[in-house]
């Protein structure tokens, strides 16, 4: 039983502590008031929705606070570019 609670502990406090370095989508209206610090890419994805947790996780690996997707393409295999801003 103890075992049970250190594991969903464990996973809560993981849990939080990922959701505080993630990167978040921003408006162009937000971008305006951070600075851009780059550009990251991704491919592979086979949804929208896909991709865009993908660019999301390079751009807090990157450091960044916000994103904003700036091009998708593809049909079963999507891929795109993501403006990161911090």
């Amino acid at each position: 039983m103890k075992t049970i609670k250190y594991a969903v502990c464990a996973i809560a406090l993981t849990t939080l502590s990922f959701g505080a370095f993630a990167a978040h989508s921003v408006t162009p209206l937000q971008a305006e008031s951070m600075t851009k610090i780059g550009v990251v890419s991704a491919d592979g994805a086979t949804t929208l929705d896909g991709l865009e947790a993908r660019l999301a996780s390079k751009a807090a690996q990157a450091g960044a606070s916000g994103y904003r997707i700036s091009s998708a393409v593809g049909n079963n295999k999507m891929e795109g570019t993501a403006v990161i801003y911090k």
